[in-house]
C-alpha cells in the first residue's frame, strides 16, 4: 500500500518557516507525503521577503509531468506561483490532468504577500492569481486577500458568492488578520456557512497560512471528507501556533512536528 500523495506548486523560503518547507512538514505531519514543485525562489527572513524569482514555467510542469507518470496524487496544493505566466501554466496542467482525475481536489491558498506587505510576485498579484481560480476546488483567503480578490464585496457572504462565480465550490475565510479576542474562519459551501472559533494567540506566525492549507490539502489526501479534513487541519495549525518557536527576533514559527492530543 502506497501513501497517500500531496502535488505541492509553491516557493522556497531559506528561514524555513513558510513555503514549501512549510508545506512538506505539515503535510508529514497528517500522515500524508509532500511531492514539492518550486515555482519560485525567494530571498526572505522570518519577517521580510527581499526578492522573488520565478521558476520558468517550462520547468514546473516539467517537474510535475515527470513525477505523474510514476505516481498517484491524491490532492494538489497552491500556494505562490510569483508572476501570471506560471499560474496561467499550472492551470492548465491542472485542467488536463483532472480531465483523467477529476476528483482529486485542489487547495488554493491565494498568498499576495508576505505578512509585513511584501509582494510575492512580480507582476500584479491579484492579476497574476486569475487564472488559478477556476481550477481550485477550495480556497483559503486570510481577511485582506479577500478583500483584495473580491473588491467591492462589503461581506464574507458576498466575498464567497464572488468566488463560487469563478466555480470554487468551498471557500475558506480565515480571520486571522482581524482584532477580536477569538479568531473566526468561515467555511462557505453550497449557500451554507459553517464556523469555526479559535483563541486568538500573542505575537506573529511565519507561515501559518501555508500550515493550514497543506494540512486540508493531505487529509483530503488521505481520504478524509472535506468538513473532516477542515476540522482536523485548523486543530493542528491551532496547536502548530500554540506551541511556535523563535529562530531570531520578529514572527515565530509553527511547530508543524507537533500532533495534538
Amino acid at each position: 500500500m502506497y501513501k497517500a500523495t500531496v502535488l505541492v506548486f509553491a516557493g522556497s523560503d531559506p528561514s524555513g518557516g513558510a513555503g514549501i518547507s512549510a508545506d512538506i512538514e505539515a503535510i508529514a505531519a497528517q500522515g500524508a507525503h509532500a511531492l514539492p514543485v518550486i515555482t519560485a525562489i525567494t530571498a526572505q527572513d522570518n519577517d521580510r521577503v527581499f526578492a522573488v524569482h520565478p521558476v520558468n514555467s517550462a520547468l514546473i510542469l516539467q517537474q510535475a509531468d515527470r513525477l505523474v507518470q510514476k505516481m498517484a496524487i491524491h490532492a494538489i496544493k497552491i500556494g505562490i506561483v510569483a508572476n501570471r505566466d506560471n499560474a496561467s501554466a499550472i492551470a492548465e496542467w491542472i485542467i488536463h490532468y483532472k480531465t483523467h482525475y477529476p476528483a482529486v481536489p485542489v487547495i488554493l491558498d491565494p498568498v499576495l504577500a508576505s505578512g509585513h506587505g511584501d509582494l510575492l510576485s512580480t507582476d500584479n498579484a491579484v492579476d497574476a492569481l486569475r487564472p488559478l481560480l477556476p481550477v481550485a476546488t477550495l480556497i483559503t483567503p486570510n481577511l485582506p486577500e479577500a478583500d483584495l480578490l473580491c473588491p467591492g464585496a462589503m461581506t464574507q457572504y458576498q466575498q464567497a458568492e464572488r468566488f463560487m462565480e469563478h466555480g470554487i465550490p468551498d471557500v475558506l475565510i480565515k480571520g486571522g488578520h482581524g482584532t477580536a479576542t477569538m479568531v473566526s474562519n468561515t467555511w462557505f459551501h453550497q449557500g451554507e456557512l459553517s464556523s469555526w472559533h479559535w483563541p486568538r494567540l500573542e505575537g506573529t506566525f511565519h507561515g501559518s497560512g501555508c500550515t493550514l492549507a497543506s494540512a486540508i490539502a493531505a487529509q483530503l489526501a488521505c481520504g478524509k471528507t472535506l468538513q473532516q479534513a477542515l476540522d482536523a487541519a485548523q486543530s493542528y495549525c491551532y496547536y502548530t501556533l500554540k506551541f511556535a518557536y523563535a529562530i531570531s527576533t520578529g514572527q515565530r514559527i509553527p511547530q508543524r512536528q507537533l500532533m495534538p492530543t
